[in-house]
């Protein structure tokens, strides 16, 4: 694939790509099932129902449609802040544990949140949460991917897939059968987050939380010395 593992930043390892596509997969679960079935990782639906509401006059059910969509881009804000602000790593510390630190600790915040009138508010904390998480980590192993969502990495793998195997090409085939890694991994974190919310239906965001700490202590550990000190 044209990528050494030796030399790949922790934050874009396929083990740091499965934990957090997981997460995101639990999160849309977690959203749909016990948030007032919303999905709030992806903005998309958010703005053909804006779109929607806009053409039909119903000017307070489309404000409602702005509230997770400025949710997700003061996300990208503010992790592009943070970027800006952690030029250079702190010890074993990157950008990326900060922003990284900053989703458990909004999600843990999430999870004391009762259901029902507050859900909202939970939609728009996850809304924040998946666009620093999808702004701060767009890539695993050289190539472009998004975890919180599952269109883009589709497209992506298949095309791989579809040249590899016509080319007889084995690296591109690899990388389509890791693209498809991360959906599994997406669709595992959802299978998981359906089962977990049945028996949790609001502290169960928790287990997203604990994804996304395995993903944490995974950059924090040491590099060996012949990977590059970036995570």
């Amino acid at each position: 694939m044209g990528d050494n593992r030796k030399n790949l930043q922790r934050s874009e390892t396929m083990l740091t790509a499965a934990l957090l596509a997981a997460a995101g997969g639990f999160l849309d679960a977690y959203t749909y099932l016990c948030r007032g079935g919303v999905f709030a990782n992806a903005q998309t639906g958010n703005i053909v129902l804006l779109g929607i509401h806009l053409a039909q006059r119903e000017w307070r059910l489309a404000a409602y449609y702005l509230i997770p969509i400025g949710a997700f881009a003061l996300g990208v804000v503010a992790a592009e802040a943070v970027k800006a602000r952690c030029v250079r790593p702190a010890g074993r510390l990157h950008w990326r544990h900060f922003t990284l630190g900053m989703e458990i600790l909004i999600l843990t915040l999430a999870a004391f949140l009762p259901r029902g009138e507050w859900d909202t508010a939970v939609n728009v904390l996850v809304s924040f949460t998946c666009a620093v998480q999808v702004e701060s980590f767009r890539k695993f192993r050289g190539n472009a991917f998004a975890s919180t969502m599952c269109t883009g990495n589709l497209r992506s793998g298949t095309e791989a897939l579809y040249h590899g195997l016509r080319r007889k090409d084995g690296a591109l085939v690899e990388k389509g059968v890791r693209y498809y890694g991360v959906i599994g991994c997406f669709v595992a974190g959802a299978a998981l987050g359906g089962a977990v919310s049945a028996v949790f239906p609001q502290r169960g965001i928790l287990m997203a939380a604990a994804l996304q700490l395995g993903a944490f202590l995974w950059m924090c550990r040491r590099a060996p010395k012949k990977e590059t000190s970036g995570v």
